[in-house]
């Protein structure tokens, strides 16, 4: 697990636990929660990382690079994805563009 060192410092007194949960399924809720978002974020924040460096590849003209950063990219969003991080059809739309700008990295403007 990539965020399990980020759990092990998380205190039950934190100050960044907000809601007060009544019954022991609320509580576990919480704990599922707080779990995901650690879990979003990283895959939010891979997923950004990887959509930049093919925007940079794309933006320097080199189409072998922006073809392999295309499809760690295409990977990182589909991964996105299955996990719920992001909707199907925002990931379907983030390939489709990422895709056509890659087209046109090689063709004259």
């Amino acid at each position: 697990m990539l965020f399990a060192s980020a759990l092990r410092t998380y205190d039950k007194r934190s100050s960044w636990e907000l809601s007060v949960a009544n019954t022991s399924s609320a509580e576990k809720q919480n704990r599922q929660a707080q779990k995901h978002r650690i879990r979003n974020a990283h895959v939010l924040s891979t997923l950004r990382t990887s959509v930049r460096k093919f925007r940079e590849a794309a933006a320097s003209g080199d189409a072998a690079k922006t073809k392999q950063e295309l499809a760690a990219a295409v990977r990182q969003i589909a991964k996105a994805a299955s996990k719920g991080v992001i909707h199907k059809g925002q990931a379907s739309r983030r390939i489709s563009r990422l895709t056509k700008a890659a087209g046109q990295v090689g063709s004259p403007s």
